[in-house]
């Protein structure tokens, strides 16, 4: 049951919100810390790349069969299943709504949740370190570049050159910056991972709080009642089970070993708050962010509980497995 129980972060996202729901910044202070969370987020790229083994990713990129089927299910299978959605908005799904909705479909896959996933289920853990980076790296390109492609089909405003700056110069150039860098300081960074993971998670929570903050001075939970919330929860369960069950059945027919297919399974069906939030804030600023980015924060709770108790059959799996040849001799 404690695989079941919202983890600490999650606990931290929902106090962050509550703390914007009863003490919203605005006005001049919000500027500032707007500036802050900025840098942050900066920051947060900025050890993503210096984290990032090159080493690792040569060697995950020979596989690459499992690597294109972990990108079409990532960035192709999950975007179609988010514009199939549309057929519900907005008489269904409010349009603030389904526009989260879709930025979530477009979002790469998780790093850490994914190559943990991965290993607690037997599966190909060095295929999933690299599946999960060269994702997020793409992701920095393709979630944008997607996004406008889906607006502009719409008949809204695609992606400006200012968004395109903004996303270069705060998460790609940072980035950039740390894999240069990861030589020189990417073992002092990797051995300090406890260390820094406020870091990490601190950039995220102050995203949260300055979109939900804007959020509730625009008078957010007016306009979602508790039906909206519960309409989330099931789209964000339909949109997981729908990718889980697609990607397991998809590695068994390319004729993927187990080891590849858990990998497939657990780095195919992933979104990144990490990396979805501080995206959020640049290729939607000016729009309600907090209803945009809340189907995000749903599901990475969701993502956490299923996977988690997915990963678990599969090690129990191999448990009997193993176990039955020795109880046969």
């Amino acid at each position: 049951m404690k695989r079941l129980l919202p983890d600490t972060f999650t606990l931290l996202l929902l106090g962050t919100v509550l703390l914007a729901s009863l003490l919203p910044i605005s006005g001049g202070p919000a500027e500032w810390f707007g500036v802050a969370t900025n840098l942050a987020i900066a920051l947060l790229f900025f050890l993503h790349g210096a984290r990032l083994s090159t080493d690792v990713v040569i060697a995950g990129v020979l596989h690459w069969r499992l690597q294109l089927f972990i990108l079409v299910a990532t960035f192709g299978l999950f975007p179609l299943l988010g514009l199939g959605l549309g057929v519900f908005s907005p008489w269904l799904i409010d349009q603030p709504v389904y526009m989260g909705l879709l930025f979530l479909c477009v979002l790469p896959s998780t790093v850490q949740s994914s190559i943990a996933f991965t290993s607690i289920a037997g599966g190909n853990v060095p295929a999933a370190i690299c599946a999960a980076s060269t994702s997020n790296i793409l992701g920095i390109f393709l979630t944008p570049a997607l996004m406008a492609l889906f607006f502009s089909t719409g008949g809204q405003a695609g992606i400006s050159f200012d968004m395109i700056w903004k996303i270069m110069l705060q998460l790609f150039l940072p980035f950039v910056l740390g894999q240069a860098l990861q030589p020189f300081i990417g073992n002092w960074v990797r051995a300090r991972k406890k260390l820094l993971m406020p870091f990490d998670r601190g950039s995220i929570l102050m995203v949260v709080y300055l979109a939900f903050s804007e959020a509730v001075t625009e008078g957010i939970w007016h306009r979602l009642a508790l039906q909206d919330l519960a309409l989330i929860v099931l789209v964000d369960c339909l949109l997981l089970a729908a990718v889980l069950v697609i990607t397991s059945i998809g590695g068994r027919l390319l004729g993927f070993s187990r080891e590849d297919c858990i990998t497939a399974v657990f780095c195919g069906s992933k979104k990144s708050l990490a990396s979805g939030v501080p995206m959020a804030s640049v290729i939607f600023a000016g729009q309600p962010i907090g209803v945009i980015v809340l189907p995000l924060m749903l599901f990475h709770q969701i993502q956490l509980m299923v996977c988690a108790w997915l990963a678990r059959i599969y090690a129990d799996r191999q448990k009997a497995l193993d176990a039955a040849p020795a109880a046969a001799s």
